[in-house]
């Protein structure tokens, strides 16, 4: 397992979350007039959505026993069954995939209240998923 990649996308993903942090505006109402902010807010939740789905592949890329990912979100159900990451971050980093399918695909207009609830209240879980893959390369 190539342990310095994965810590320099766990990097990378903090750069983002910060990157997102720095944009936080004080309401969604302010968030959907700024399309500046906007972008610069989706573009690294997709960077780290990203960024998680790749260190979950590469990880169980150098399973012997895990099953293969079918799909972005199936990548974190691998992790959760082998014991690597919690039910709660599963659910919660599939959610964020969900989100970045929408965003990229552009499915839908994507909804600023969403995005809004998005950077108030779910960072951490990004945060909790590299501490989880963290605790997993020092075993």
């Amino acid at each position: 397992m190539d342990i310095d990649l994965i810590h320099s996308k766990i990097d990378s993903l903090h750069r983002c979350i910060a990157r997102i942090e720095s944009k936080v505006p004080s309401s969604a109402e302010v968030l959907r007039a700024d399309l500046d902010r906007q972008d610069i807010i989706i573009l690294n939740l997709e960077r780290a959505i990203q960024q998680s789905v790749d260190i979950a592949m590469h990880i169980i890329s150098q399973l012997s026993e895990a099953p293969t990912a079918s799909s972005m979100g199936d990548a974190f159900s691998v992790l959760q069954q082998q014991g690597i990451i919690a039910d709660s971050t599963t659910n919660r980093m599939k959610k964020a995939v969900g989100f970045r399918n929408t965003a990229v695909h552009a499915y839908q207009q994507i909804d600023v209240n969403i995005i809004y609830a998005i950077i108030t209240r779910h960072l951490d879980d990004f945060r909790t998923f590299a501490k989880e893959m963290v605790v997993y390369l020092e075993q």
